[in-house]
């Protein structure tokens, strides 16, 4: 009569022993793509996802811990453990959903290119032969030009980090670039020095007209995805969600 108590023991302590206390979150982070994520002067990494993460911490009253990473390496990075989630404005793909868990959505992006105002550039192959157009690594607006742009003799270079991309279309070495239609409103077109470019056509429809941005995280860790899928319906009622949107975001462009 004690075989099946001594078992039931077992298998609950061996639970217990395989269950994670998430009471330290660790997020994978690439400050480069304001507002989303970006340093502030003093170092502090800020931006709409940062206070995302903080406010989801709150709620599950752990402690956020921020890991600077390239975008383009961030999956192998979370699965070598470097960090529990990313939360840098990953949009959820088939081919990403085959190697990791994503969270309930955070909101959504549409995939516009920039070039200079009077460039008369559009997003339709013939006004870009001959072109170099410049993509962030590891992004979807990187996969979509490397397989319809590249093999019709449009040159698209890759780079590490976002304000490299600006930086090489400021110096006039890229003839535009493709990325997050929000990220470059704010992070670019509405600075100082993105005041000579604009939209060059459309968003992308063949990248779909929009697609979700979620919190990418490792396959077994189920219980982490489910607690921040609650902090995040907690965040929505509350009105956390929203302020911290308002702050970062204009509600004109964006909806959630």
């Amino acid at each position: 009569m004690k075989t099946p108590i001594i078992y039931l023991t077992l298998a609950f302590a061996a639970a217990n022993v395989n269950a994670k206390d998430w009471k330290v979150i660790r997020f994978g982070i690439d400050p480069n793509y304001p507002p989303f994520e970006y340093k502030a002067p003093s170092g502090q990494v800020q931006g709409l996802n940062v206070g995302i993460g903080e406010a989801l911490c709150a709620k599950l009253q752990a402690k956020c811990i921020w890991f600077e990473q390239d975008f383009g390496s961030m999956i192998p990075a979370l699965k070598a453990r470097k960090f529990d989630a990313i939360l840098s404005s990953m949009a959820v793909t088939a081919p990403r959903k085959k190697q990791i868990e994503f969270s309930n959505k955070l909101f959504d992006i549409r995939v516009r290119m920039v070039a200079l105002a009077d460039a008369k550039l559009t997003p339709d192959v013939n006004t870009l032969k001959g072109k170099r157009i410049g993509v962030q690594q590891g992004t979807t607006a990187e996969i979509y030009a490397k397989q319809h742009w590249a093999p019709k003799e449009i040159t698209v270079v890759s780079y590490a980090s976002q304000d490299q991309v600006y930086a090489d279309l400021l110096s006039r070495r890229l003839d535009a670039s493709l990325q997050d239609e929000m990220q470059a409103t704010f992070g670019f077109l509405k600075t100082p020095q993105g005041q000579s470019f604009a939209f060059s056509g459309p968003s992308l429809r063949d990248l779909e007209a929009r697609q979700d941005i979620a919190i990418g995280l490792r396959k077994k860790d189920q219980d982490l995805k489910e607690q921040l899928n609650q902090a995040l319906a907690e965040i929505h009622q509350d009105g956390t969600f929203q302020k911290l949107t308002a702050k970062y975001l204009n509600h004109s462009h964006y909806k959630n």
